[in-house]
């Protein structure tokens, strides 16, 4: 064993899981092991270049935007929550600004400042880089680890690997971190895009591009059976729907899966009483404007019912039984079928990843592999967007690096 190419831990990715952990460890010999030429590339096109590293909101809702794996980041998320992120950088001279929607940015909207501080203090730690390096293959040895590149070997007490999921691959995610995991025993589960778009080949609505719907209730069906109920802003493309509420639902998604939007956020029996109750009190209401009352584009209610057959200039109280099921079915239940979501390249984030049966949630350490520890997207976790995933990152990163530390 060579006295130069032994460390106290290898880190292997320069994202912003890695980085974080490189940036909690003082006082020992780090080595990041990074495949591309340059650290974070990710981090640097994230939030369009601004960076939306984390949000505003209460940490216990946090827990809610990680699917069905939200509890597994509690004790991550409760040691290093968003306001103590914020004050990270801060503390290191680089303040916050917070949008509209509550997204948390640097105050000079340049993603490349939050990558600043993360590298200068690796700097001051004394962290070792070595990039243009990707990792061949790890094993375990009798004191810890043996790392491979296609250059050079490499030993370590302990390993940490935060290489990332596999979404935008030509930042350097291409899944390495799976193959390496399953070099040590452990279980992946199989990744599939996630923060992506619902697209079609002859999307049917393509007129209606531009046009966006507001919190509006979702459900996914599979095999006529209801899976899960989401809520959020649906925006339509020239492609098929996008925007907030099919971006962060798409973890679940299936091709042949349905999902049903409820354009006026009613249980059906209810909106059939309403209109019938409507047509007897205000009749001469026309039922565009009736269901433009529930915040539903006019162009929206229009392109519907010219599709059902129903003339926009009827009246509540002329609308026939037919025609008036037709509606409620509808605008109750508009519905997709799930013909392909955007690949890897569109997706924001990956779901699936590294077994998170197999990891402990207070250490991030492997429950198979003593000194072993992952960090970031390549775990099974995937949050919704708006600064949830680079949050998920530090918060994974800093719970390893302290431990480290210690």
């Amino acid at each position: 064993m060579t006295t130069n190419n032994t460390y106290d831990i290898i880190i292997i990715g320069a994202g912003p899981a890695g980085l974080m952990a490189a940036a909690h460890i003082q006082h020992k010999r780090v080595l990041v092991l990074e495949k591309g030429a340059t650290p974070g590339k990710k981090l640097l096109i994230s939030g369009s270049g601004r960076c939306n590293y984390t949000h505003e909101g209460d940490i216990k809702e946090f827990m809610l935007r990680y699917g069905l794996h939200g509890r597994f980041l509690k004790q991550a998320l409760y040691q290093f929550d968003n306001k103590k992120t914020i004050q990270f950088f801060e503390a290191h001279g680089l303040g916050s600004l917070t949008d509209k929607n509550g997204k948390v940015f640097p105050e000079t909207d340049r993603a490349g400042d939050v990558l600043g501080v993360l590298m200068s203090i690796c700097r001051k730690n004394e962290v070792e880089f070595r990039f243009d390096s990707a990792v061949k293959s790890v094993a375990p040895s009798e004191d810890g680890f043996v790392v491979e590149t296609f250059d050079e070997t490499y030993h370590s007490r302990g390993l940490l690997i935060a290489t990332g999921g596999r979404s935008y691959p030509k930042t350097g995610s291409a899944g390495d971190g799976y193959r390496l995991a399953e070099q040590l025993e452990h279980a992946v589960i199989p990744p599939k895009p996630a923060l992506t778009s619902l697209l079609f080949s002859n999307f049917e609505f393509v007129d209606l591009s531009g046009v966006a719907i507001y919190d509006k209730q979702l459900s996914l069906y599979r095999n006529g059976k209801k899976l899960y109920d989401h809520r959020g802003d649906i925006g339509f493309t020239h492609k098929g729907l996008s925007g907030p509420g099919i971006l962060d639902f798409s973890r679940y998604f299936e091709s042949d899966d349905v999902v049903k939007i409820n354009l006026c956020n009613l249980p059906s029996d209810e909106l059939r009483t309403l209109i019938i109750d409507e047509g007897k009190n205000s009749g001469k209401v026309q039922l565009k404007n009736f269901l433009k009352g529930f915040d539903v584009p006019e162009s929206l209610v229009s392109r519907l019912l010219q599709k059902i057959g129903v003339d926009e200039k009827t009246t509540l109280a002329t609308i026939e039984k037919d025609q008036r099921k037709q509606v409620v079915e509808w605008f109750t239940g508009f519905s997709f079928t799930i013909e392909q979501v955007g690949g890897f390249n569109q997706a924001m984030a990956t779901a699936g990843g590294v077994s998170l049966e197999q990891v402990n949630p207070k250490t991030m350490e492997s429950k198979l592999v003593k000194n072993l520890y992952f960090a970031g997207e390549v775990l099974d976790i995937d949050g919704d967007t708006g600064g949830y995933n680079i949050q998920a990152a530090f918060s994974m990163g800093t719970l390893v690096g302290r431990g480290i530390g210690r």
